[in-house]
């Protein structure tokens, strides 16, 4: 963002030194820091306000006005400042001349698809792990939430000039995928006519007697036992089911031998693949898979445990061993070994946090559902246990969204099978509606999927909206059937309809809007922002003809709705959404 039209840190810049006049000579009274610009929420009350006076009054023991009025007259001259006044209690109102607000045509049709892109991270390494489900049976549409803000928060990241590692943490060890293994097993032993109650905290979806016909249709009876050997000392479901399960578990692994892990990775590579694909297609990469057995196969998991030991982080108990995590704000200390030897999943996500600060990020950005509110504490006192900067690890926690279809909320659960896949979701709505709705609010807030709204071509549908203002744009151009690059140098100072200076601030705040958003870890605003923008430029639309006959007129008014396009197409891009040039 070229300093001109970075009014905000001008400002900011003039204030400084006109505060810096006031002070002079005010003994112990520092200048602020902080930010003290910003937007003005209405025209009349100018572009910018700016607030020091109100937080100078203390210090100074003043009224607000009088200090208003110093720092006034202490403002260094500025072309792109045509006026200032003071309003309220004190505080100031700054309108940016028409001249200066129109040179933002020419910088976005020059820039095009990097205008907008800033220098705030400088280069700063950041890590964005998100979605990261258990490859155990299809991502729903909870999961599709944290998808797409964990894919728009990187995007607006790397917009904003950080350089960004995108990583899904793949659990292909512990529990959940035994569990997984042995749905499949008791589903192929059910094909080949074993008779057994199948146990209802197992996986049931349709996609594991699929899985079971892909094993029974490659190897035939090869694993079939029988429901006496499969029920050997296994406690009654009805008294412990988790003990129920875990016993058909074990003897799935004895029975079976070295054929068990033929199923266990079956079984995850059948989901995993599937969890790729679903990704891909909804425009989500990512730059690692990491596996979570990795971090056992290469010792890490054992080593950070032993390190916690030396640090006297750990206490033994009834054979398990536990992390002080008391000592550092949780609520209760955690297992990282059982009694058994088995290593919880606690001390592998210890190992992994330990990767990734090994790996040299500058930060590390943790994409959870909000029901992982209160593991934050335990992994941040890990990290300090290891003499790790907590500092540098950021959770942003995503609400689960809630589907609304035909007015009745649709039940997701992964073990019964009931839930409403992301690929069925966008498959009916569509990949662009269905990634911009996801972001429509902040991700710690819930979120309602209103089905029937994301499919409607209306105005109250916030993505059509926005992508009708693009193809309208596109629609004029077709009609001039000139040149875009014959644009670049149209006189913008033809521009000054209230209309049009509207949609030419509009343009100013777009770099802006990606630096808050990267600061904020709030990929939401852009699809605000958007709908902002959109609404300027329809009603432009309504209100002012483009192809006139006056030649200069007609090419500066094709040059700011091409900037509007451009911008619109932009900021969608952020959010993982096309720009189409027809509807």
């Amino acid at each position: 963002m070229s300093v001109t039209l970075n009014f905000q840190a001008h400002l900011h810049e003039l204030f400084s030194q006109a505060m810096s006049t006031v002070l002079d000579g005010q003994s112990g009274i520092a200048p602020l820091a902080g930010t003290f610009i910003e937007r003005s929420r209405q025209a009349l009350h100018g572009d910018y306000a700016c607030n020091l006076a109100m937080q100078l009054a203390k210090p100074l023991r003043k009224s607000p006005r009088d200090i208003a009025q110093a720092l006034i007259a202490a403002l260094p001259h500025s072309e792109v400042v045509e006026k200032v006044e003071i309003a309220g209690a004190g505080f100031i109102n700054v309108f940016i001349t028409a001249a200066a607000k129109q040179t933002v045509v020419k910088a976005v049709l020059q820039a095009a698809d990097d205008y907008g892109r800033s220098t705030l991270g400088a280069g700063r390494k950041v890590q964005v792990e998100f979605v990261s489900a258990n490859p155990t049976g299809p991502l729903h549409v909870g999961h599709g939430r944290g998808a797409a803000y964990g894919a728009s928060l990187a995007n607006v990241l790397e917009a904003a000039g950080y350089k960004v590692s995108r990583e899904y943490y793949v659990n292909d060890a512990g529990r959940q995928m035994d569990i997984l293994a042995l749905s499949t097993w008791l589903r192929y032993l059910e094909l080949h006519g074993v008779q057994l109650a199948f146990p209802g905290n197992v996986y049931q979806g349709g996609y594991v007697r699929d899985m079971a016909q892909q094993i029974s249709a490659a190897h035939g009876a090869r694993y079939v036992r029988t429901a006496a050997e499969v029920m050997r000392d296994t406690p009654p479901a009805t008294e412990d089911a988790d003990a129920h399960l875990d016993a058909l578990i074990a003897n799935a692994k004895r029975l079976l031998g070295e054929d068990y892990a033929y199923i266990h990775n079956h079984a995850l590579t059948e989901q995993l693949g599937d969890c790729r694909n679903d990704l891909a297609e909804f425009g989500v990469h990512f730059d690692e898979w990491f596996s979570e057995q990795s971090l056992f196969d290469n010792g890490l998991v054992a080593r950070v445990v032993e390190t916690l030991k030396a640090g006297n982080h750990l206490y033994q108990q009834d054979g398990a061993w536990w992390f002080r995590s008391t000592a550092f704000g949780d609520e209760k200390d955690r297992v990282v070994q059982r009694d058994n030897g088995l290593y919880t999943y606690f001390a592998s996500d210890i190992a992994y946090h330990l990767n990734k600060f090994e790996r040299g990020f500058d930060r590390v950005i943790n994409v959870w559902g909000a029901d992982h509110h209160g593991y934050i504490p335990r992994v941040n006192g890990a990290l300090q246990a290891l003499g790790l900067d907590s500092g540098k690890l950021t959770v942003a926690l995503v609400q689960f969204a809630v589907l609304y279809r035909n007015g009745q909320k649709t039940s997701m659960s992964t073990r019964s099978g009931e839930f409403v896949t992301l690929r069925e979701l966008r498959n009916e709505v569509g990949i662009d509606a269905t990634r911009f709705f996801y972001v429509l609010r902040k991700s710690d807030q819930h979120l309602d999927f209103d089905l029937d709204l994301a499919k409607s071509q209306s105005n109250e549908n916030p993505v059509y909206y926005v992508q009708y203002a693009h193809a309208r744009v596109h629609s004029v151009l077709v009609q001039w059937d000139g040149a875009r690059a014959d644009l670049t140098d149209a006189q913008a100072g033809l521009l000054d309809s209230e209309y049009e200076m509207a949609l030419l601030q509009r343009l100013i705040d777009y770099p802006r809007m990606i630096e808050n958003a990267a600061q904020d870890l709030s990929p939401h605003l852009a699809a605000f922002y958007l709908k902002e923008l959109a609404a300027d430029f329809h009603s432009y639309y309504n209100a002012a003809r483009f192809l006139v006959e006056d030649e200069a007129v007609k090419c500066a008014r094709l040059a700011l709705i091409a900037a509007v396009a451009q911008v619109l197409k932009n900021g969608l891009a952020l959010l993982g959404v096309s720009a189409p040039e027809k509807m």
